[in-house]
């Protein structure tokens, strides 16, 4: 006879890790590794209540093959009845539930709050121009045979970046790019 739920066995109270240990049971159980030839088409079931979203996203790393980082503080607890999908949809949603995010590193997965990596995000492009812009720019002279510099100056200008700048001296026919 199967333990009631209010217990975890004759005379041991109920834990929060006995779910735990069901599911894992039942994920690695649904997670048929004869079925399906690659980690993309792994499918997999889950039937869960309340179980923590780091422990539900470690078993389908382990399905997926992959390895993941969890940012400090992540905590949601989810319930969850899936049947038969792919575990990348599994992985996906249960992220989406959460509010949480994820980015890649080669095979390394980091997950965090989708706030958080959407700011580092941003910060890294706000850096990034901050970079561009503070580069020395550089001064080219081309002059110019078989066309004349005040016709080229403007088609040049629309090829370099918004920082450069194109003059012309008609005289010696040639073009002063400084980018």
């Amino acid at each position: 006879m199967p333990p009631s739920p209010r217990s975890a066995g004759p005379g041991r109270p109920w834990s929060a890790r006995t779910p735990l240990v069901s599911f894992l049971m039942a994920a690695a159980l649904a997670a048929s590794p004869g079925a399906a030839t690659t980690p993309a088409e792994s499918r997999i079931s889950l039937d869960v209540r309340e179980a923590a979203a780091v422990d539900i996203v470690t078993v389908l790393a382990e399905v997926g093959r992959f390895q993941v980082v969890f940012d400090p503080g992540l905590s949601c607890a989810l319930t969850l009845k899936l049947r038969d999908v792919p575990w990348l949809t599994a992985f996906e949603t249960v992220l989406r539930a959460c509010r949480f995010a994820y980015e890649e590193d080669g095979r390394v997965l980091r997950i965090a709050p989708a706030d958080r990596l959407a700011s580092e995000a941003q910060e890294r492009r706000r850096l990034a121009d901050e970079q561009a812009r503070s580069r020395p720019r550089s001064v080219s002279a081309f002059r110019l045979s078989h066309a004349r510099a005040a016709e080229m100056a403007p088609i040049v200008k629309r090829l370099i970046s918004p920082r450069g700048d194109v003059v012309f001296d008609a005289r010696t026919n040639t073009l002063i790019i400084v980018d």
